[in-house]
């Protein structure tokens, strides 16, 4: 029998989740979510469980987001297998967003979609400067799910709606900046820090203050003003013509960047991160995000993206709609519909 793909034990007092699948780069199935969830149901009331650290084996990265290739084989047809599989993946975003115990991410290499969705609820996040943090989804025709509604709406200024809208790839300094993660520790050090977050299982915000040490200058801190300004808008084609009159060199390649992407997830994502923003709960985002997926996983650009990113690996989608003024108000709030009682998603 191969190994697990998720290895689930208890190290001192510490409930330690260790992803297992590195030649995917961790990326999550369903049986995988699964696992972490009944690990961390079995802890939650388990006094010998102090804390949760969740950590990956291998070197490539952390997590590299979900399984594509089935989700957009599941949408091609009725979308079942990606609907229990979206409902098991934000049940654990959400358990682990209201575990009751401190919760430790480390976040050593990709970091992206689904690695976002397990990481960023933890109270304690560690990046090194192997870290690479992205929610690239709408360049396969889908919207920063797990979570990203919640999340990046609660980014400083317009930051979570430049990263939801263009996908952008940041390094440690500015996730640190930014609090998208919480500390950054050198990757040679990540070991001594877990060997001392196992030792001091009930404070690992303690050991990751001790351990930390600057992530440098944020290269994104130059374009924060920028950002703010450009991106403060509740329509695509108001943000795609403030950057047009911008003019600068920066603000010409985020349209430019902003062209590639599908005119239909740029639509959902801004709605979805404006949205979020409103919103009460982390459950209620779940819920608006759930009933989301299932519908644009069955979407003609969903099927294009995976095609021509994963699949045919031509990068070269043919986005339909293909233009912004395209994609009517009418199909968002089709979209965006809630699902009726007996579909709509719940917390376990």
């Amino acid at each position: 029998m191969s190994e697990a793909e998720v290895i689930t034990r208890i190290e001192g007092g510490v409930g330690r989740i260790t992803l297992n699948r590195p030649k995917a780069i961790h990326a999550l199935n369903r049986a995988m979510c699964d696992a972490m969830i009944e690990a961390l149901l079995a802890w939650r009331g388990d006094d010998a469980v102090q804390s949760v650290l969740i950590d990956h084996a291998g070197e490539r990265g952390f997590c590299a987001g979900g399984d594509i290739r089935m989700i957009a084989e599941s949408g091609a047809g009725d979308a079942s297998e990606a609907k229990a599989f979206f409902k098991t993946e934000y049940q654990l975003n959400h358990l682990l967003f209201d575990y009751p115990k401190p919760i430790t991410a480390v976040v050593d290499g990709i970091v992206m979609g689904g690695g976002v969705g397990i990481s960023e609820p933890a109270d304690v996040r560690i990046a090194t400067e192997r870290t690479t943090y992205a929610m690239p989804e709408t360049g396969i025709g889908l919207f920063p799910d797990v979570g990203g509604g919640w999340f990046l709406s609660r980014l400083p200024g317009q930051t979570g709606v430049w990263l939801a809208l263009t996908g952008a790839r940041l390094k440690a300094a500015d996730t640190v900046a930014l609090g998208i993660h919480t500390h950054f520790v050198p990757s040679e050090g990540v070991e001594v820090l877990k060997a001392e977050l196992l030792a001091a299982s009930a404070d690992p915000k303690a050991v990751a203050d001790r351990a930390a040490g600057d992530a440098g200058l944020a290269p994104l801190d130059a374009h924060r003003e920028a950002i703010d300004r450009l991106f403060a808008f509740d329509t695509v084609e108001e943000i795609f013509a403030a950057l047009e009159a911008d003019g600068s060199d920066w603000a010409l390649k985020q349209l430019q960047t902003l062209k590639t992407k599908s005119p239909q997830s740029l639509k959902v994502s801004l709605r979805q991160i404006r949205t979020g923003a409103t919103l009460s709960s982390f459950a209620e985002n779940m819920a608006m995000e759930y009933a989301l997926g299932g519908r644009v996983v069955q979407t003609h650009d969903f099927q294009e993206g995976v095609r021509a990113v994963i699949v045919d690996k031509d990068n070269a989608p043919k986005w339909s709609p293909a233009e912004l003024s395209d994609v009517s108000d009418a199909t968002l709030d089709a979209l965006f519909a809630p699902l009726p009682a007996d579909e709509a998603w719940s917390p376990l």
